[in-house]
């Protein structure tokens, strides 16, 4: 019987956090700060909230470790308490104000003196921006929930079923919302 060692040192992490000790916190930080950034820039499109919510889900995962029942991943765990932290920030955020956050990009001058430095085509740089800039504001123009499907299949890589269960909807929904992304942002690209 082999024991998979992925498994045995997230139960030894863990215990470690239910026992409260201080390194273990760090360690989990560590070892998914960057997966949940991902998340919840994809979800918000916002970087300083970004930040913010992934201290939040930190602070939160702390005060609540000790209901951590192991039947889940840690990881799925940490997943669904992000996207929850990005649901509900957006809906905060729709309440409170009508405008819309924009995140902090480095300058077009910045981004020449980068391509000057590497020995990048400035042209070809700028068209990869634009093209981004389009994909991205057509990511912010698609539904919030159409949205959180997409940023989680794409940037994450998690199946359908995975997405279905951290979104509590059916494999069916997760299918049609992920469709209706990718036709979207295509029909995006060829405008």
């Amino acid at each position: 019987m082999t024991v998979n060692t992925n498994t045995l040192s997230e139960k030894n992490l863990i215990n470690r956090l239910k026992q409260g000790q201080e390194w273990a916190f760090r360690d989990l930080i560590n070892t998914y700060q960057n997966m949940l950034l991902k998340i919840a820039y994809g979800i918000t499109l916002d970087k300083e909230e970004s930040l913010e919510i992934v201290q939040d889900v930190f602070v939160s995962v702390y005060k609540n470790i000790k209901n951590f029942r192991q039947d889940a991943s840690l990881a799925g765990w940490l997943r669904k308490i992000t996207i929850n932290q990005c649901l509900n920030w957006k809906r905060k955020w729709q309440r409170r104000f009508r405008w819309s956050h924009y995140s902090i990009e480095p300058k077009d001058e910045a981004l020449l003196l980068k391509a000057k430095n590497d020995n990048i085509n400035p042209e070809i740089l700028f068209r990869k921006k634009q093209l981004e800039k389009t994909i991205m504001d057509n990511i912010k123009k698609l539904p919030k929930k159409t949205r959180a499907v997409f940023v989680l299949n794409t940037l994450e890589g998690l199946s359908y079923d995975e997405i279905a269960k951290h979104l509590n909807i059916k494999r069916g929904t997760v299918s049609s919302r992920l469709c209706n992304a990718r036709k979207t942002l295509l029909r995006s690209i060829e405008d």
